[in-house]
């Protein structure tokens, strides 16, 4: 249903198991036509080096009509919005998704970890934040979800948090979905495979967006064209090679 997942790791993750190879063979596969990688920030304790990122310059853009954007999962570091994402690092990245690890950010009672959450996205070069109903960083959803349409991010509803990682997040999901419908802001949805197999799984995301009955033209993954022209309005240049999506 959707061609394009915005959320996934390589084995530069140590912790997941397929390459940017196996990821272009199942979205073939899937017929999805943009993916985004977004391995771990370097501040993970698995995490590939900040060259990793910078490197991503030497890939294809386009590979057999899929398009491939660079992209980073970072780590909010602390109150203030810092993300471990940074100078050169930042400037080759297409995609940047931030949130809260355990290895980087210890979870908070509410009211700071929603400070944290609100204080990344004002600084402004997060687009998506990842995972915001994980029960061990409780937020203040409705504050969130206005401060993301403020700011013009996505909040993730993210497949893995409904199957097999951050359990509980079933019922804190739904509330995001609800807020930012209600906010006006957008959704994202993210597979967060970690491996190739689990690329474009969104079939738990799918449940809650038809439970709270979500606009589906404020879903980031209904096409290429709208994902792009959302970056492009946040002000990431036009990718030339995607300019036929």
């Amino acid at each position: 249903m959707y061609p394009v997942d915005l959320h996934m790791h390589t084995v530069a993750s140590t912790h997941a198991y397929s390459t940017l190879h196996d990821y272009i063979a199942e979205a073939k596969r899937k017929n999805i036509k943009l993916f985004a990688i977004t391995d771990h920030g370097p501040d993970m304790t698995d995490a590939p080096h900040h060259w990793h990122f910078i490197n991503m310059r030497v890939w294809p853009r386009m590979v057999d009509g899929i398009a491939i954007l660079r992209g980073i999962e970072a780590n909010i570091k602390n109150v203030a919005g810092d993300i471990d994402c940074t100078g050169m690092m930042l400037d080759e990245m297409d995609l940047v998704i931030a949130g809260f690890h355990e290895a980087v950010f210890a979870a908070q009672d509410q009211a700071t970890n929603t400070q944290a959450v609100i204080a990344a996205m004002a600084q402004g070069n997060v687009h998506i934040i990842s995972h915001p109903g994980n029960p061990r960083y409780p937020i203040d959803i409705p504050a969130v979800a206005a401060a993301a349409a403020k700011y013009q991010v996505a909040l993730e509803l993210n497949n893995s948090s409904l199957t097999h990682s951050r359990k509980g997040s079933e019922e804190n999901c739904r509330q995001v979905a609800a807020a930012v419908r209600d906010a006006g802001g957008w959704l994202s949805l993210g597979s967060d495979a970690h491996v190739a197999f689990a690329m474009g799984e969104f079939e738990h995301c799918e449940a809650i967006i038809d439970a709270v009955q979500f606009p589906a033209e404020r879903i980031l993954n209904g096409s290429p064209r709208r994902l792009l022209n959302f970056l492009e309005q946040r002000g990431r240049p036009a990718i030339a090679e995607f300019a036929q999506l």
